[in-house]
């Protein structure tokens, strides 16, 4: 059974960091893409990176550059650095895996977490 447990999120003011986790479970992580996509109330999921078995990061446009994904095989965790944190960041992020894209365009994953809330407000 596939487990995926965010943490880390909380409030943060416009300019700041954070460090996601996810502790994952019930499937070979070291041999899995994972990814972190991201919801905001009333707005569709987004895609905002993955990370392939082997460690090659790929990242949405709108965090390119302020966020980066990583991965500890030993411990079977996911992380999320995000740093110069803005209003448009703020969302619930989401631990994903078997996520699939058609023609470019992201269209959702086969499992994900709970979530962990992140808001950036001053």
């Amino acid at each position: 059974q596939v487990q995926l447990v965010e943490s880390g999120g909380s409030l943060v003011q416009p300019g700041g960091s954070l460090r996601l986790s996810c502790a994952t479970s019930g499937f070979p992580f070291s041999e899995s893409s994972m990814n972190w996509v991201r919801q905001a109330p009333g707005k569709e999921t987004e895609w905002v990176a993955t990370i392939l078995a082997a460690g090659r990061p790929f990242y949405g446009d709108s965090v390119k550059g302020r966020f980066t994904i990583s991965r500890d095989n030993e411990n079977n965790r996911l992380y999320l650095d995000m740093r110069n944190l803005q209003s448009d960041d703020s969302a619930m992020y989401h631990c994903a895996k078997g996520c699939t894209w058609r023609g470019g365009s992201f269209q959702g994953c086969e499992s994900r977490g709970q979530g962990t809330q992140v808001t950036v407000s001053s």
